[in-house]
């Protein structure tokens, strides 16, 4: 693996350990555009890598208890069947349309980011948000979402935690902790799901990814101990405005 490409892996995973969500939606444009791998093929290694990135964030939130296993049940089975169906698909839709939809879904999460998204829902004092009533589970919702997400997941390759995390603490009433650890374990098993969808489909390059993963996970242990001496606000604002200009040149170029 080049140094680009390792320089590149960390920061993906410093995003993810500082923001708990966000860098695997760059995982294929650094594929694309800075190692200079196929459409295809770039989202379909983009899904190993954030299979097991997330699968490690997730562990470390469950170690701590902030993993919500009831929640990632309700959750997670009709999104991994509906990745698995995006990803089958994905062979045959034109890459041009994948990328624009990449630079759609980039645009969304920068103007979540942006707006506050998540991180509205936690208080300036840095405690969950309580919802002012108990919650009441709606099954229906989290079954429509999970088959939207897990479908932009196979076709586009990303994690979509930027619309999970909102989700868990509407629908299902988690506090922000659990909902970001809930979240990276539903991205783990949708990415897996979308991986093993992409699997005779396109050539991966095993090498590289191995080595994207590998580093990618030291940024995300790296990132996670720099959480309490950096601004969230202004990293998630910082991050929205690179966010949009990476969707810009996505839409330019195609």
């Amino acid at each position: 693996m080049t140094l680009l490409a390792a320089l590149l892996a960390l920061c993906v995973g410093l995003s993810l350990g500082l923001l708990g969500g966000g860098g695997s939606i760059l995982t294929v444009p650094i594929f694309r555009y800075a190692l200079g791998t196929g459409v295809k093929e770039s989202i379909g290694m983009s899904l190993g890598v954030v299979s097991v990135t997330s699968l490690v964030g997730a562990l470390r939130h469950w170690h701590k208890g902030n993993l919500d296993l009831k929640a990632l049940v309700a959750f997670a089975p009709a999104a991994i069947i509906s990745t698995y169906g995006g990803a089958k698909l994905a062979h045959y839709v034109p890459p041009a349309v994948q990328m624009v939809g990449l630079g759609m879904a980039m645009a969304t999460a920068a103007v979540l980011m942006w707006s506050g998204g998540v991180s509205s829902l936690v208080s300036s004092a840095g405690a969950p948000a309580e919802p002012a009533e108990p919650v009441s589970p709606r099954p229906e919702a989290i079954i429509g979402i999970g088959l939207g997400l897990g479908f932009m997941t196979g076709l586009l390759g990303v994690g979509g935690g930027f619309l999970i995390v909102p989700a868990l603490v509407v629908l299902l009433g988690l506090d922000i902790k659990q909902a970001i650890g809930t979240s990276l374990g539903v991205i783990a098993l949708n990415a897996a799901s979308g991986f093993i969808g992409c699997l005779g489909q396109v050539t991966m390059d095993w090498t590289l990814m191995a080595g994207f993963t590998g580093t990618a996970i030291i940024g995300v242990f790296a990132g996670a101990a720099l959480v309490p001496k950096v601004s969230q606000q202004q990293l998630r604002r910082g991050f929205a405005v690179f966010l949009i200009a990476v969707a810009v040149y996505i839409l330019i170029r195609r």
